[in-house]
């Protein structure tokens, strides 16, 4: 058989990504959804796409202006993928406005939300918004001059601004005048009972921009969004201090490169040149919006118009009783499915250790975490309790930079030894290490997760907590942290395996494993559930034993840039994906291992950069109930039929075929773990 060309091989990783933020458009499509939830799935599918431009296009471009001229691991030039990907973006933001205006906005307004427009309001709204205007906007609000002496401003990205023409003695001039973030995007306007009625900023301003230029003809305007290059450029071994090199190229990021701008349809092309010069932007990669610019601002939305009805049921996540969080880690192992379980015990975990007397010690990562952080609160208050208080927090979290230096500075005021990540690594692997003083003896307890030390995504994602107060899982775990944050090789370890070290390989060589069970004993069966797969040697390997004829079943939410069921590749193996009420996020590898399954977590998935350049941490289960309930996990999501969809041989993902038994993993879950009220 003629070897594959790449291309035929793989689905390149921008062109997945894309595919998987058109499965959360359709989320948004889908009527079975509550109608709030459907304008949430629009939310996240805008903020996903922000991302997106501001981090993969931005490093396409890089390249291409680079001069850089090679193929990529799937098989492209920089040209070639940059231009598929401008082109299935633009498909995937079409379809996305059609479905804004055409079917989520409608089913808004049939039940009495509305959004208004200046000219549409009564005589008591109009009497608001121009107090609001006068009172509030006006005063914040700066117009910026364009001109010999007024360069074109620098606006940050993800701003919205207004480009306006005005005439003064026949002399054109043009003013920038940028939507102000610091209040709602939305006004909420008095509404009779039962309806709500909002209309956004930028249509008061639109209507009022007369009066930012007294003396002055308006002449045309258009409102515009900029979005530029967010990725961060440090040399970081050879900078002496990474905190401040970080905060300095986060101030840099509002002058980086425009890679991104949408302007209204309605804007001239004679305009539209003025802006692209300005904005040192090509025209021809200008994106049209014949709507609403930047929908972000649904989550506003959302919040404002909160109907019960329009939302998914309400749940309360399962609790774990017990009444002393290291008395139950020490009667046996256990696990914490989130958000169907609650994170209680988690907090818990640090708070009790904060404040215990015989604990010394608490050692922790922090790669994202929420405002207002009770887990952050609780270690500055062990520190001021005088334990030992080391926390690894990584300020190269993308767009979490400022938040995490600013943890990183608080943690450090309050006595706590923090280290700030290490030069061309993130630490992403989720792990806590408690010292506690008992009965004349030193007992460490240990948490692990599949996902970060943050109780607002704790309700919204899935992952898994693991609590133990094994012998060998604590030392491992305490040999990492000395690894992290000092001088000292990794030992040979029990109970874990680590990336950038030996984590390829060790699933290179479970995966061989099952070729061999499958030659001798015809019962190779991988089972898999992570967020992306598009590591090419995990996926060449994959394909071998496929070829062996080990049967391959992968939940793959996101990336997956492995293509299923192609002859002579891949015929066993199979990839679904679940986009629902929840992000899926736990990430767990079963290996039949001929009969007697190994069953592993981990912080990573199948990705290079997981691999090469992050410490991320893979652990085995070996209690058979855990064991058995991880499997349990991976085969109801196997059994959804109405939140997943298969990927097909022709790099299409469709639903499965209508079936008589409806089953939906994450509601399953619910009801599984506790009950709905």
């Amino acid at each position: 058989m003629t070897p594959l060309d790449l291309k035929e091989k793989f689905i390149a990783r921008d062109l997945s990504w894309l595919m998987f933020n058109e499965r959360v458009l359709e989320e948004a499509a889908d009527t079975s959804n509550p109608l709030l939830e459907r304008v949430k799935f629009l939310a996240i599918f805008t903020s996903n796409l922000d991302e997106f431009y501001m981090v993969r296009l931005a490093g396409l471009k890089r390249l291409i202006d680079s001069g850089y001229n090679h193929k990529d691991k799937f098989g492209y030039f920089p040209e070639e993928i940059f231009a598929e990907v401008k082109k299935q973006a633009d498909v995937v933001t079409k379809k996305f406005y059609e479905i804004y205006q055409n079917k989520v906005k409608k089913d808004l307004e049939k039940n009495k939300i509305h959004f208004k427009s200046y000219e549409n309001l009564t005589p008591e709204s109009e009497k608001e918004v121009r107090k609001y205007f006068e009172s509030t906007l006006f005063p914040i609000i700066t117009p910026m001059a364009v001109d010999q002496g007024h360069p074109f401003p620098i606006l940050p990205s993800k701003t919205i601004a207004f480009a306006v023409n005005v005439l003064r003695e026949g002399k054109p001039h043009l003013a920038i005048i940028p939507i102000p973030k610091n209040v709602p995007r939305f006004m909420r306007l008095p509404s009779e009972s039962g309806e709500a009625n909002f209309i956004l900023i930028e249509e008061i301003l639109r209507f009022n921009l007369k009066n930012f230029f007294r003396g002055y003809k308006l002449q045309e305007h258009t409102l515009f969004r900029v979005m530029r290059d967010s990725e961060l450029y440090v040399a970081e071994e050879f900078t002496d201090d990474l905190l401040v090199a970080i905060e300095e190229e986060v101030k840099n990021r509002m002058r980086a490169k425009v890679v991104h701008l949408e302007i209204e349809k309605s804007c001239a092309s004679e305009f539209l040149d003025i802006l692209c010069q300005g904005l040192d932007f090509p025209k021809e990669e200008v994106v049209s919006i014949g709507s609403t610019l930047d929908l972000t601002c649904l989550f506003e939305l959302i919040r404002w118009a909160d109907n019960p009805v329009l939302s998914y049921r309400e749940y309360k996540p399962a609790k774990i009783e017990y009444e002393n969080i290291f008395e139950r880690i020490s009667q046996g192992d256990f696990l914490v499915h989130l958000p169907f379980q609650s994170f209680y015990p988690t907090i818990d975990l640090i708070k009790t250790a904060a404040q215990d007397p015989n604990v010394l010690a608490i050692k922790m990562t922090l790669y994202r975490t929420n405002e207002d952080s009770a887990i952050v609160k609780a270690l500055i208050e062990a520190a001021e309790n005088k334990k030992q208080v080391t926390v690894l927090v990584e300020i190269k979290a993308r767009f979490d930079e400022e938040k995490n230096i600013q943890w990183a500075k608080e943690l450090e005021d309050a006595g706590c030894h923090v280290i700030y990540g290490i030069a061309n690594i993130k630490i992403h692997s989720k792990m806590t290490l408690i010292v506690r003083k008992e009965e004349e003896r030193i007992r460490r307890y240990v948490h692990l997760s599949t996902g970060n030390y943050n109780e607002k995504t704790a309700r919204v994602y899935t992952d898994i907590g693991y609590f133990t107060a094994n012998d060998d899982f604590a030392r491992d775990i305490s040999d990492v942290f000395n690894v992290i944050t000092g001088y000292s090789l990794p030992s040979p370890w029990k109970r874990i395996v680590s990336s950038p070290y030996d984590m390829r390989k060790y699933f290179l060589d479970l995966i061989d494993r099952e070729i061999e069970n499958q030659k001798r004993f015809k019962n190779g069966f991988i089972r898999i559930k992570m967020n992306s797969l598009e590591d090419v040697t995990i996926i060449e390997k994959l394909y071998e034993a496929s070829n062996a004829g080990v049967k391959i079943k992968l939940v793959i939410r996101g990336i997956c840039c492995l293509i299923p069921g192609v002859v002579g590749l891949s015929e066993n193996i199979e990839v679904k994906s679940i986009v629902g009420r929840f992000l899926e996020h736990t990430r767990i590898m079963i290996f039949n291992n001929n009969g007697s399954p190994r069953v592993f977590m981990s912080s990573a998935d199948w990705m290079s950069r997981n691999f090469d350049s992050r410490i991320e941490l893979l652990f085995e289960i070996y209690k058979d109930d855990m064991r058995d309930h991880l499997q349990y996990i991976h085969d109801m999501c196997w059994k959804d039929n109405l939140k997943s969809r298969f990927l097909t041989v022709d790099r299409k993902y469709v639903r499965q075929k209508d079936s008589e038994d409806k089953f939906n993993f994450q509601e399953r879950m619910i009801s599984y773990y506790g009950k709905l009220f």
